[in-house]
């Protein structure tokens, strides 16, 4: 399970936990647009509680009352996500559902549950939320602080780095669609496109069909500042 290891939290884990954690997961696959578990479902009914991504990518999303959807994260491969709702007790945030064919591993919340009583592990899934809600709240300062294209360059910069993985290294090429990227930023897609359009046009991003190519990382961050 080397794609694990090329995360930089899972990286972090000394290898006795890493190794317990892994040992106690089975292995489970979804068809591109199935649904793992319901925003408002209860995790401590579920069989399975936190998962790892093995291949393919799973989106969390918030299902608004008009049914519009709203791209919270991706969770990309080497990623584990689910925990906040074991942590807390509390329901589900957001939908899982598999953004591609998709290979999991999972652990029930009983033997999520165990592996807390290590103090090593615990501490480590604390670093883990603590992390994520630090994202979390910047994503939430943006709404309110900048401009559209100014979001826009700063989520390009976050999924360059993998939006919930954050590698130290940024890749050139962004796997989203257009309409992907406007459920992130909750705005339409004719003004994401002006916005796209914007980039590319000061030389930092080339739309291709179905990707972005990051061409110059400083004239993103420049338009992101």
């Amino acid at each position: 399970m080397q794609i694990f290891f090329d995360n930089p939290w899972f990286a972090r884990l000394p290898a006795a936990q890493a190794q317990a954690l892994l040992a106690v997961a089975r292995s489970v696959r979804l068809v591109q647009g199935e649904v793992l578990y319901l925003q408002g479902d209860t995790a401590a009914g579920a069989q399975d509680g936190l998962w790892g991504v093995v291949r393919g990518a799973v989106r969390l999303s918030v299902m608004h009352a008009d049914g519009s959807e709203a791209i919270v994260t991706m969770a990309e491969a080497g990623n584990w996500f689910g925990e906040t709702a074991l942590l807390a007790d509390l329901p589900r945030s957001a939908t899982a559902t598999a953004h591609a064919d998709t290979e999991l591993l999972a652990v029930s919340a009983e033997r999520f549950a165990a592996l807390m009583q290590d103090v090593v592990f615990a501490n480590a899934m604390a670093r883990l939320e603590g992390e994520r809600l630090h994202a979390a709240f910047g994503l939430i300062a943006d709404m309110a602080m900048y401009s559209t294209c100014t979001r826009l360059a700063r989520r390009l910069l976050m999924m360059a780095h993998g939006d919930l993985t954050q590698a130290a290294s940024a890749r050139s090429t962004i796997a989203a669609s257009q309409d992907q990227i406007a459920m992130m930023l909750g705005v339409g897609r004719t003004t994401l496109n002006r916005e796209l359009q914007a980039l590319a046009g000061c030389g930092a991003i080339a739309l291709r069909y179905g990707q972005i190519e990051l061409l110059d990382l400083e004239a993103l961050r420049a338009a992101a500042a």
